[in-house]
């Protein structure tokens, strides 16, 4: 673990597993060259969220990327999630085409320079596979986060990223039904993505209630700021519980309580969230619906 500026760096144990059997193998030095691909994406990542007043409070370093956790998460607009995760397959893509530059152009060692291109491009396009914590999940996250409500989008991104994340792990394990061996890096890597989003889905309730939490804190500098509001019609029966989960991230609403086809109450979505964290207090609510 190393601490700059109040910013802790930290190695994942498969990042230090690997870094051992590149040690065992002989394959220490491409290991090296995989160590400063991976680091340099993350700095991508770090730097635009620093550049968007994000606080930061720790980067992991995975083998195949990285995971920049912050004190925003669920709480900033679509659009910066969007431009921190695709920063760190940018700078990848920008790696690749200055190495195969200086390569082509006798700069340095072309079959150096082909290696290196090869291998940020690989993380690159790793990292855009949709699956969480890779920046390709984080950016279907976001998609998900314009056209349906967060509590769905929490959902279906963590369902996707499992059925990707299996899907990794049997391509590892393929390899002998044709004569090859099995992947044990891509096992490895499959496994760890399937440990993390299953532990990430049991998670859930407590994820979407930190948005809720920080949702209520900004309600009202939104409305000093001013801003359109989207409706949401339910029954004046339906529970608190039920209307939360139906608040999309980019959209502030009004809640429409009806009773026989008449508007019975139009609540703010402050008002709506802090009923329902108010019977979360006094147990009167269902944790369990989150799942």
């Amino acid at each position: 673990m190393i601490k700059l500026g109040g910013i802790v760096f930290r190695f994942h144990p498969l990042f230090v597993l690997l870094m051992l059997l590149s040690v065992l193998t002989g394959r220490f030095q491409e290991m090296i060259a995989l160590f400063f691909i991976v680091l340099l994406h993350e700095l991508a990542h770090l730097w635009t969220a620093l550049r968007f007043n994000w606080k930061v409070r720790e980067v992991k370093l995975l083998p195949f990327g990285g995971v920049v956790e912050t004190e925003e998460a669920g709480s900033v607009p679509v659009r910066e999630e969007a431009l921190v995760a695709a920063a760190g397959p940018a700078y990848n893509a920008l790696l690749s085409l200055a190495a195969w530059g200086l390569g082509h152009f006798g700069l340095i060692d072309q079959a150096w320079a082909d290696d290196f291109a090869r291998a940020s491009g690989l993380i690159a396009a790793f990292n855009l596979l949709p699956v969480l914590p890779l920046d390709g999940g984080r950016l279907l996250q976001c998609w998900f986060c314009l056209h349906f409500p967060y509590h769905r989008t929490l959902v279906w991104s963590v369902r996707i990223s499992l059925l990707f994340s299996a899907a990794v792990i049997l391509g590892a394990l393929c390899p002998p039904l044709y004569g090859g061996l099995v992947h044990l890096n891509l096992l490895a890597i499959g496994l760890f993505l399937f440990a993390s989003n299953w532990t990430y889905m049991r998670n859930l309730p407590f994820v979407f209630l930190r948005f809720l939490v920080r949702r209520a804190e900004r309600s009202s500098s939104r409305i000093d700021s001013g801003t359109l509001a989207q409706p949401i019609v339910v029954s004046r029966h339906r529970q608190l519980s039920h209307v939360v989960r139906l608040l999309m991230k980019e959209r502030y609403h009004l809640v429409y309580m009806m009773d026989h086809g008449k508007i019975s109450r139009v609540l703010p979505e402050g008002q709506v969230i802090d009923g329902f964290l108010g019977s979360l207090t006094e147990g009167n609510a269902d944790f369990r619906f989150f799942m």
